[in-house]
């Protein structure tokens, strides 16, 4: 899918988020104990994330209808990380660990396509510095 437009990316980031919190809910039920608690705080983030997104999106709706996005899509970005009911824990956070990866990457790639909007750019970073503490937690795992 294009990612040409201001709303294209943040669509493409909520629906993410949204996946994202749906594996975490569902892994943190079928996870050991070790890492349940990092499952659902996972989970929480990619709740906090959805609303940051959302404000960033009202807040700055004047801006997406002028800025145009090129050369940007949501190919690399797609990942289909399994049916987390069905992994043991070491699935568990291989998965993890792709979903906080490849999040990681769209946002620091999407905050470079719309560095002419500082606000959003500053938003996109912030939600990529978590998934950074997310993917260490799970290499200290």
């Amino acid at each position: 899918m294009q990612l040409n437009s201001f709303g294209s990316i943040l669509g493409f980031a909520e629906e993410m988020e949204s996946r994202d919190e749906s594996f975490y809910n569902t892994a943190s039920v079928n996870a050991d104990e070790s890492v349940k608690s990092a499952f659902e705080q996972f989970m929480t983030d990619c709740k906090k994330n959805l609303k940051n997104i959302q404000r960033t999106r009202r807040e700055n709706v004047t801006e997406m209808i002028l800025e145009g996005i090129s050369d940007f899509t949501s190919d690399a970005y797609e990942l289909d990380p399994g049916v987390p009911g069905e992994m043991d824990t070491s699935a568990l956070l291989a998965a993890s660990r792709k979903l906080e990866e490849r999040a990681e990457q769209f946002y620091l790639d999407a905050a470079e396509k719309i560095k002419a909007l500082p606000e959003v750019t500053r938003a996109l970073k912030l939600v990529a510095k978590k998934r950074t503490a997310h993917i260490k937690q799970l290499t200290e795992m």
